[in-house]
C-alpha cells in the first residue's frame, strides 16, 4: 500500500482479549455478548464467533466492535477485511471510539474498503476528539509530516494539544519540538483551534458522501 509506512502508527487493532477485557468491565453487556467473551477467555473462538455474531446483529456496539477484530484476525473465522470493515463501521457509528479509530485505519490502509484519506482523516478526528490518544497522535504525525496531507503544522500542533490532554505519552515532547518551528501567529492559530475543539460538538462522518 502506498501508505504502509503509516502502518505502525495508524494500526489501532489491538488483541482479542484485550479488547474484550476493557470493553466487558466498562459495559453491561447482553447475555450473547457475556458468553462470547467467556468463550474468547478460555480460547474458544468459534463459540465467540457465534455469540458475537448474535450480539452484533441486535445492534450491541461492543459485540460489533469484537466480531470485528475476528474477522480481521481470522479467529472463530476465515479471514474476511470486508466483513471486518463492515463491523467495525457499525460500531463506530454507534460512538464506539475505538472502533472509530479501527475505522479509520482501514480507510487510510485500504483494506476492506477503497482507500480513502479524507474519510481516514474524518474518522480520526471524531476519535481523537472523543478521547482516543493515539488518533489524535496519528493526527499530529500526518500534518507534522506531510504525509499522505499536505503539510500543516497548526493542525499538527492542535492535534498534539489533543493528545497530550488525553495523556498520551510522547505528546509533551512533540509539543516542544513543534512549537520550536512555528511562529508566534501559528502558535497562537493552533491553541485557538484547540480551544475551539473543546467546545464544538463532535460531528461523526456519517452517511459517507457519494
Amino acid at each position: 500500500m502506498r501508505h504502509s509506512s503509516y502502518r505502525a502508527r495508524a494500526a489501532h487493532w489491538v488483541t482479542l482479549l484485550t479488547a474484550i477485557s476493557l470493553s466487558f468491565t466498562t459495559v453491561p453487556a447482553a447475555a450473547d455478548y457475556e458468553d462470547g467473551v467467556n468463550a474468547a477467555f478460555a480460547g474458544d473462538f468459534d463459540t465467540a464467533f457465534r455469540e458475537f455474531s448474535l450480539a452484533a446483529q441486535q445492534g450491541l456496539d461492543l459485540a460489533q466492535y469484537n466480531l470485528a477484530i475476528l474477522y480481521f484476525t481470522g479467529q472463530g473465522v476465515d479471514q474476511d477485511y470486508e466483513q471486518a470493515f463492515q463491523w467495525t463501521e457499525a460500531a463506530a457509528v454507534q460512538g464506539h471510539i475505538n472502533a472509530q479509530a479501527n475505522l479509520a485505519s482501514l480507510y487510510l490502509e485500504g483494506i476492506g474498503v477503497t482507500q480513502d484519506v479524507a474519510q481516514a482523516i474524518n474518522w480520526f478526528s471524531a476519535a481523537a476528539r472523543s478521547g482516543h490518544a493515539s488518533a489524535a497522535m496519528t493526527l499530529t504525525a500526518m500534518y507534522r509530516n506531510g504525509e499522505p496531507i499536505d503539510q500543516d503544522i497548526v493542525q499538527a500542533h492542535a492535534w498534539a494539544q489533543v493528545a497530550q490532554r488525553e495523556a498520551h505519552p510522547e505528546a509533551e515532547e512533540v509539543l516542544t519540538g513543534l512549537e520550536a518551528r512555528m511562529s508566534r501567529e501559528e502558535l497562537r492559530s493552533a491553541r485557538r483551534l484547540f480551544a475551539r475543539w473543546q467546545i464544538e460538538p463532535v460531528k461523526l462522518p456519517w452517511p459517507p458522501e457519494q
